[in-house]
């Protein structure tokens, strides 16, 4: 399955992190100094981190030089919206005219959100793709496909898009149906049975009804779906599929094996699967590391988990000297494709391949110190440790933005409220305080939102009881200003069964 190239390609980098028997295997406890530290409000004694050789060297320099030429075909058809539409002959000409106008001055416009443009689409004739250009018409899709996390709202605006393509008779081509069947099935936290069924029917459309023959991307969205949903032997008849119609993997299709096998609880296999990797000649990044560090923690594996953390940051202070590069999700979807294509092109040149290697960043990222944070929370309740994680993201400069919250506040509600438990009302305070903080000054990635506001009250409620909970929710609704009377009603609603359920234990734990 993996791409020939010989097996001296694979970087110096890459081998020390597999080097090791099996690879990933504890490799000791050393003894650091003590400091004490104070994060969101919690203050513990923990190690310094570690001190490297400072070896300097932008590792991301060359990537940024080839984002620079990153979709060059859609930078030509933004500059086609303004074209003019096609005439109609109707007394609504003019107002038409007006919509469409005002509707692509919004399309061009970087700075107009998803639910702005889906709401000036809604406000052309209907169906609104038949009054746009084609440049245009691919455009909107395209900016309606970018998106950080995929949501039930941005599926149903994406799909009405292609309902309306549909209806038209205006054909999808091969990305927009990939994008079409990546929302039918990764929309939601959990991949159940029927998003795998509303991504398999996308899917069968587009090869049978409309004709167009799937790519490998499609064949990756299609493993990842059917993976996560646990339908592991649908998985295999996906992977086969793709054998049979003999496409190559790609960086993703390897990045999808080592998750598929942490799902699988299989350690040894996530190994082999990166192994894999290396050897076809793809080039590893903080990326690929996350994925393996996530795929043996769900083996089961943590002090390997943990080994190739310490050894990512070994390799970051020996390469980068300290410097952390400021990455958002923009630059790492847009840095995984290159370094896709990179291998590609350079697969039978392999020192080229190795310099390109050793110039990439490894450092630990939000998404990393979030897994392992993630698992504390949910399996072990070490406040100790998750205290230490938060305090290395500080030394890694990584902002502490509003996800990191809603986990600790998670963690209270949790762990909270039982005796001789580390999650201490005192503690608790603390963080809420540092939220609070955070609020006032704005701090970016920060804000008030539905499930924020939850997981506070949830966390008081276990900790400290309903009365408290209650005063924090008054506090949170003096502050909530800016927030939708539908969502505000919502969130009232799950709050009064949380502190009804509050109350419910309250009372028994005195009887």
């Amino acid at each position: 399955m993996t791409e020939p190239l010989a097996a001296s390609s694979a970087s110096s980098t890459a081998r020390l992190i597999v080097d090791g028997g099996h690879g990933f295997e504890p490799c000791g406890n050393p003894v650091y100094p003590q400091k004490k530290f104070e994060v969101l409000g919690l203050e513990h004694e923990e190690i310094d981190p570690m001190e490297h050789s400072s070896d300097s060297g932008s590792g991301t320099a060359r990537d940024l030089a080839y984002l620079r030429y990153r979709n060059r075909n859609l930078v030509r058809a933004e500059s086609s919206v303004s074209d003019r539409v096609k005439e109609h002959s109707n007394p609504y000409e003019a107002d038409k005219t007006q919509n469409i106008d005002s509707f692509l001055r919004m399309l061009e416009d970087q700075t107009s959100s998803h639910e702005q443009i889906y709401e000036g689409y809604c406000q052309l004739p209907s169906p609104g793709v038949h009054y746009l250009t084609n440049c245009s018409r691919h455009l909107l899709l395209h900016r309606l496909s970018v998106i950080e996390n995929r949501s039930k709202q941005a599926m149903l605006r994406y799909l009405r898009l292609v309902d309306d393509m549909k209806e038209a008779s205006i054909p999808l081509n091969l990305p927009e149906w990939n994008t079409a069947i990546a929302y039918a099935g990764r929309c939601f936290a959990q991949v159940d049975a029927l998003q795998v069924e509303s991504a398999l029917r996308i899917w069968k459309e587009m090869e049978h009804e409309a004709g167009i023959r799937s790519g490998r991307v499609t064949f990756n969205i299609l493993f990842d779906i059917a993976a996560k949903a646990g339908k592991y032997v649908l998985a295999e008849m996906i992977l086969k599929e793709m054998n049979e119609r003999r496409l190559r993997y790609s960086r993703f299709s390897h990045v999808g094996l080592i998750y598929f096998h942490g799902l699988k609880g299989d350690g040894n296999e996530v190994r082999k699967a990166y192994r894999n990797l290396v050897e076809a000649g793809q080039i590893v990044d903080t990326v690929v590391m996350n994925c393996v560090i996530a795929s043996l923690i769900r083996a089961g594996e943590l002090p390997a988990a943990e080994q190739v953390y310490e050894r990512m940051k070994q390799l970051f202070h020996a390469k980068m000297g300290g410097f952390v590069p400021n990455k958002d999700w923009r630059y790492t979807r847009d840095l995984g494709r290159i370094l896709d294509r990179a291998s590609r092109r350079l697969r039978r040149e392999p020192e080229r391949l190795q310099r390109l290697q050793s110039k990439q960043c490894l450092a630990p990222d939000t998404r990393t110190f979030s897994i392992f944070i993630d698992y504390h929370i949910h399996i072990t309740g070490e406040l100790r440790r998750i205290t230490s994680l938060l305090a290395e993201m500080q030394d890694f400069k990584i902002p502490i933005q509003g996800r990191m919250y809603i986990k600790i506040f998670r963690g209270f509600a949790r762990h909270g409220g039982v005796k001789y438990t580390s999650w201490t009302t005192q503690r608790l305070e603390a963080v809420w305080t540092s939220l609070l903080a955070a609020l006032d000054t704005q701090a970016e990635g920060i804000a008030l939102l539905k499930w924020m506001v939850v997981w506070v009250v949830r966390a008081f409620a276990r900790c400290c009881g309903r009365a408290r909970a209650l005063q924090i929710w008054e506090e949170i609704r003096d502050r909530w200003k800016l927030v939708g009377e539908e969502e505000k009603g919502a969130v009232e609603h799950m709050l009064r069964d949380i502190l009804h359920a509050s109350q419910t234990h309250e009372g028994s734990e005195r009887t």
